[in-house]
């Protein structure tokens, strides 16, 4: 694998402190700063969260903020619509692939969580990551509810759907799509819960221009409003629905 694919690897793992990033992989623990390494980060003052919190509609906000009472189980196979600023992505999602990353999806999906969420994160050739809520209120609460890992029955082919991890058992709310077939995360414990079924080419035409650089601490920390002002150009996910 390139220098450069060796280093993106890295971003899948989410760590929960100002953005760093870590994973254990056969060649020793990787790092990273998760972007604009270095910048410090300042949580909203409690009028600014007040705010974003009043942006939501309230059942909505009702359901986020308590994770564990989102605790259904997935069906055995289904589709959701990802309503994206490019067009539609449809997903096959497979709980025999992934039992508690799906279930987790599922209840993510069906409380609203995945509504106007960043593509913050877009390497051209490897993969494509979202997950991150855009008010810091609702991503603190989900950054400590972890949910226990998946044996890894699907490989992470191109297309497939996989949550992103910070080690064993910590996966939350981030996923990553697959743009290649990236192999080597199924020995490191990244499991898949589905695949795109049809809109791989609303994915490559999604601004991948930014790259790595918006940082994950501050969009955990300050939410969207930092997005909006440092990277204006990046695609949005506008809704994510269960298709009947």
């Amino acid at each position: 694998m390139r220098d450069w694919k060796v280093s993106a690897l890295v971003g899948l793992c989410v760590w929960s402190l100002c953005g760093a990033v870590s994973c254990s992989s056969s060649s020793g623990r990787l790092d990273s700063s998760g972007g604009e390494g270095g910048v410090p980060v300042k949580a909203p003052v409690a009028e600014e969260a007040q705010a974003q919190v009043a942006e939501v509609d309230p059942s909505s906000m009702a359901r986020l903020l308590v994770p564990e009472k989102l605790d259904e189980t997935a069906p055995a196979e289904f589709r959701v619509k990802m309503s994206t600023t490019k067009g539609d992505i449809v997903f096959e999602i497979r709980r025999d692939w992934a039992p508690r990353g799906v279930d987790r999806f599922y209840n993510l999906v069906r409380a609203g969580f995945f509504s106007d969420i960043a593509f913050f994160r877009m390497v051209k050739g490897f993969v494509v990551q979202f997950g991150i809520h855009g008010t810091p209120v609702v991503s603190g609460v989900w950054r400590e509810a972890s949910i226990l890992d998946d044996a890894v029955v699907e490989s992470n082919r191109a297309g497939t759907l996989t949550f992103a991890t910070a080690g064993p058992d910590t996966r939350t709310t981030q996923l990553f799509i697959n743009l290649a077939d990236n192999v080597r995360l199924d020995s490191m414990g990244f499991a898949p819960i589905g695949r795109v079924v049809s809109g791989m080419e609303v994915i490559s035409s999604l601004n991948f221009g930014y790259g790595e650089r918006p940082n994950q601490g501050r969009i955990q920390k300050e939410g969207n409003a930092y997005l909006r002002a440092s990277f204006p150009e990046l695609d949005y996910i506008k809704s994510v629905t269960v298709m009947e």
